[in-house]
């Protein structure tokens, strides 16, 4: 389905009086409210396609209704979500959870929606039907060139997709690791995973990029070859240029300080972009900005600071996309929570004084620096981003708009109660 435009602005029309009252009175109180829309407004976070259905744990998986059953229908929803919010105009597939059949055709339905491919990508850490090899003890990493040369292949089969879609990136996670002492030889396993990612880079268009990212641990529970941040950028280092660092904000281990490797990554050049998520006591996958909402707002101050130290784009700069696994709420009320928190932290980021920041932090002031950093993240910036959304055609209440038009139910009437989303 999609949304009736007339409709969306009789909501909109119900809601203008009070939201005006809001957004006057705060672009009363500060002195860039124009200049922070027109930011807003181009600031847009790329939607996973396997984000699209109700998520499960290793203990069971409750699917929702109206479940996308294939790609074009994942596209669908995702073109749903960016006409409420104006605020995700890119899909990110997982391959092969979502191999596009006839990519000239998927390609031209994205566009009718708006919509374009984000980077795509591969999927080492499953055996796949008709899979010659296992990947039980590893892919990229393995002890068996062959299995190595497996997840090589499929890697560069994955970049062949994605330059059909006119994709830019290729992110590769993996799930190697070892959950035993003993098990496995550290410094063999980090040097097949260098050589085979040395075959990936050189497959890669000379306009594309390479996303390595890392994760501590899980499914592997005594080691994981791409453990962390260091190890990522040692790997993105020795690549080359095009080669760096994702950061994913569940995969650390608990009060690690995400904003200070975020300062570093951006101040090497070696930050490839974030997956947003929030966790409680470990990779969660929790809807963003559930949890800890500051840290959020924190890691946004120095993302905004070190864009503008390097003279990028805040928009284009780096790579801006979800990956959570949300398993009791609705996905597209989750992923709009999600992309609403992500901008709520961008604004206030974009409120904070840095000259006077800097003076501070000069001056040795902490409590002034306190003050202004809590300032910008007490400010309630809603108001801004309704504002935008409502320039560029959207809606003033996203997740509201999306209930009162009965989205759901008219999913569930047009694919049925008890669809399950492809990939999951």
């Amino acid at each position: 389905m999609q949304i009736n435009k007339e409709i969306l602005q009789d909501l909109n029309n119900d809601l203008l009086p009070a939201h005006e009252r809001r957004f006057n009175y705060l672009a009363g109180e500060i002195d860039n409210a124009e200049a922070i829309i027109l930011k807003l407004i181009a600031f847009n976070i790329a939607i996973p396609s396997w984000a699209l259905g109700t998520g499960g744990t290793r203990f069971g998986r409750f699917s929702g209704g109206g479940e996308p059953r294939s790609l074009e229908e994942k596209i669908e929803d995702v073109g749903l979500i960016h006409a409420l919010n104006r605020s995700s105009n890119s899909i990110s597939l997982h391959i092969p959870w979502d191999i596009p059949d006839n990519a000239p055709s998927i390609k031209a339905f994205a566009s009718q929606l708006g919509l374009h491919f984000d980077a795509v990508n591969s999927n080492t850490f499953q055996d796949q039907p008709h899979q010659a090899l296992s990947y039980k003890y590893g892919s990229l990493h393995h002890v068996d060139k062959a299995v190595r040369q497996q997840a090589v292949e499929h890697n560069i089969e994955v970049i062949k997709y994605g330059v059909e879609l006119g994709s830019k990136a290729l992110s590769v996670w993996l799930a190697d690791g070892s959950n035993f002492p003993g098990q496995l030889n550290f410094r063999n396993a980090f040097q097949n995973t260098f050589e085979s990612l040395q075959q990936v880079y050189a497959a890669l268009p000379d306009d594309w990029k390479i996303w390595i990212e890392y994760k501590p641990y899980e499914p592997n529970f005594y080691s994981t070859t791409i453990g962390d941040w260091g190890q990522s950028y040692l790997l993105a280092n020795k690549l080359g240029q095009r080669a760096s660092t994702l950061v994913d904000l569940g995969h650390h281990l608990p009060n690690t300080n995400i904003e200070q490797i975020v300062s570093l990554l951006l101040m090497e050049g070696k930050l490839a972009g974030f997956h947003f998520n929030d966790s409680k006591y470990g990779d969660d996958d929790l809807t963003v900005g559930s949890i800890n909402p500051y840290q959020l707002f924190l890691i946004f101050n120095e993302l905004v600071e070190g864009l503008d130290a390097r003279g990028l784009n805040h928009a284009t700069g780096i790579g801006w996309m979800i990956d959570a696994s949300h398993n009791i709420k609705d996905p597209v009320e989750d992923l709009l929570q999600s992309v609403e928190a992500i901008k709520i932290a961008y604004a206030q980021a974009l409120l904070i004084d840095q000259e006077k920041l800097k003076q501070a932090q000069q001056n040795n002031d902490v409590a002034h620096a306190q003050n202004i950093l809590q300032q910008a993240y007490r400010t309630d910036v809603r108001p801004l981003l309704a504002e935008a959304r409502l320039q560029a055609g959207g809606a003033l209440d996203p997740v509201g708009s999306f209930r009162a038009l009965k989205v759901r139910e008219n999913l569930i009437q047009e694919r049925g109660l008890k669809t399950v989303t492809t990939g999951l």
